[in-house]
């Protein structure tokens, strides 16, 4: 049987669909997960007549990897990578690749190269963004890492990263090296903060339209899609205006409050999403201390935390912080009006 040209370890929807994406650029895919049952249901829905191969243990899925071997985990940040490193060490060869694909720390990665490298082996920690609809047609990817890696692994990112359209009718993919040791995901981290402040930018441009000059849903929608025509056309523009179609959509433009019948809902809880979301995340969290030392100016990936005062005022009302020392999930909580 052909070997795989590449492994891949965690199956959740993000795994599974950077999978099915290589598939369809002609990859052979080998696949494992912690818990094997989901292998199977792979195998027999999403992946049904794919080349995707499916593995029951480690051992089976190492041995079906072409050399160098390649293996991408696509699994929870933390704890689980350095365990899964100390287990693929057992039954890799050097010269193999480790490759990271979650939201680790660039730090850990930093260490984990040389823990790698000095068993031989070669480490790749690599940023991927998209989400999972952009892991299953064209993600953005940062990889960086162990330098003598890429060219194993840049024939299959490139192919199925996005792909952006050059003044001469030609495409060049949104993937490239970005250096070595743990540049992949300090890359990754600093996206997640421009994001996020590109999330606040939106939300204080809806609520200077709502509240500031008393705008409808409707016309608000307009607006957005206005500007999604322009310089400003950007996924989060985009789902920022879809939001005046979706049914469901009572984030930002449903008028109806089932708290307070026949009241609007305050337009302001888009900002406190958005600001919790900057605040738990940890690449969001990391870009805002990163930024601190060298004495570098990222207001709007930074400024959650500070301007909660602010929103105190503009809103009149009380913004309370829990942490997860005293409740199970930390979030903001608005005194009644």
């Amino acid at each position: 049987m052909q070997k795989a040209d590449i492994g891949l370890i965690g199956l959740a929807v993000m795994g599974q669909n950077l999978a099915l994406n290589m598939n369809d650029h002609g990859f052979k895919v080998a696949v494992f997960n912690r818990t094997v049952s989901k292998v199977d249901d792979f195998l027999n829905e999403g992946a049904k007549g794919t080349q995707v191969i499916g593995a029951h243990s480690l051992e089976e899925f190492v041995s079906s990897l072409s050399k160098p071997r390649r293996v991408m985990l696509m699994i929870k940040a933390g704890k689980p990578v350095d365990t899964y490193i100390e287990l693929l060490l057992q039954y890799l060869e050097p010269g193999d690749i480790i490759i990271d694909g979650g939201n680790s720390n660039y730090n850990d990665t930093i260490r984990r190269a040389a823990q790698v490298e000095s068993k031989g082996l070669l480490y790749i920690g690599m940023g991927v963004s998209g989400g999972e609809e952009g892991a299953r047609y064209g993600p953005s990817i940062m990889p960086g890492g162990s330098p003598s890696a890429w060219p194993h692994i840049k024939p299959i990112f490139q192919a199925i990263a996005a792909k952006v359209k050059r003044p001469d009718g030609g495409e060049d993919p949104c993937c490239d090296w970005v250096g070595e040791n743990g540049a992949g995901h300090y890359v990754k981290m600093v996206h997640n903060g421009i994001e996020y402040g590109d999330m606040q930018l939106i939300c204080e441009a809806y609520q200077l339209m709502r509240e500031g000059l008393g705008l409808s849903p409707a016309r608000m929608h307009a607006i957005f899609d206005e500007w999604n025509q322009g310089k400003l056309e950007s996924y989060l523009i985009e789902i920022t205006r879809e939001r005046g179609r979706a049914p469901l959509s009572a984030l930002l433009f449903e008028d109806w409050d089932e708290d307070r019948p026949g009241r609007h809902k305050r337009p302001a809880t888009a900002a406190f999403e958005v600001l919790r979301a900057v605040r738990r995340e940890g690449a969001g969290r990391g870009a805002i201390l990163c930024r601190v030392a060298p004495g570098v100016a990222a207001f709007l990936a930074g400024e959650g935390r500070a301007d909660l005062a602010a929103l105190e005022s503009l809103l009149g009302r009380t913004i309370r912080i829990h942490s997860e020392s005293d409740r199970p999930t930390d979030h903001f909580q608005i005194a009644p009006a």
